[in-house]
């Protein structure tokens, strides 16, 4: 086994979430680089509160759990939409802002309701990672700036993907490939800076 090969087998990581699409773009991402076990691998069914009232908090909640639990290198994440106009919401509150938990229409029909006849549309996304590794917690960061679209456009990814444009770019989240997401996106940011991370240190 060479060099390479020894690394990539001693960085297997829990990725502590129950969102199937987060764990996607996350496996896509880390592809060949780390051997990504979900909670299903380690037979967890539990459904971890996110209590916190930051992204950091939030984040740091779920590794703990997980590493308190079962004693295994882990990363949870905490990602959310802020809009400039809406003085940062919905923020921490993104998964569930109308309401009901993971319920992407009503959420994204709130954002879209709440902007109607408001020209600042300037938001961006946050990923916060919290590590743990080898009983040490360390944090990672992604960030990417856009606008918010007047109406839906596109059928991939998740949450507010549909109506999230990012800067530079003429189409929103939700019609690029998961490739061309993870490129720029804040989970994808945040995950390039967690494996350059894990290079270094396993």
């Amino acid at each position: 086994m060479g060099t390479n090969e020894k690394l990539i087998a001693m960085q297997q990581l829990v990725f502590a979430t129950n969102n199937a699409h987060k764990l996607t773009e996350v496996q896509a991402a880390v592809a060949g680089k780390i051997k990504l076990l979900s909670l299903n691998d380690i037979n967890c069914n539990d459904d971890i509160p996110e209590t916190g009232t930051t992204f950091i908090a939030n984040a740091s909640i779920k590794s703990r759990y997980i590493y308190n639990k079962f004693a295994l290198n882990c990363f949870g994440d905490d990602s959310g939409l802020e809009i400039e106009a809406l003085n940062g919401e919905p923020g921490v509150y993104s998964a569930r802002y109308a309401g009901k938990h993971g319920n992407h229409a009503a959420n994204n029909a709130r954002v879209l309701q709440n902007l109607q006849g408001v020209a600042n549309r300037k938001a961006w996304f946050i990923t916060v990672i919290s590590l743990i590794w080898n009983g040490e917690e360390h944090f990672f960061e992604g960030t990417v700036e856009g606008t918010i679209r007047e109406e839906l456009s596109g059928s991939e990814g998740f949450g507010y993907d549909p109506i999230f444009q990012p800067d530079g770019y003429d189409i929103t989240f939700a019609e690029m490939t998961l490739e061309q997401k993870n490129v720029i996106s804040h989970r994808g940011r945040a995950v390039a800076k967690l494996v350059d991370f894990l290079m270094a240190n396993a």
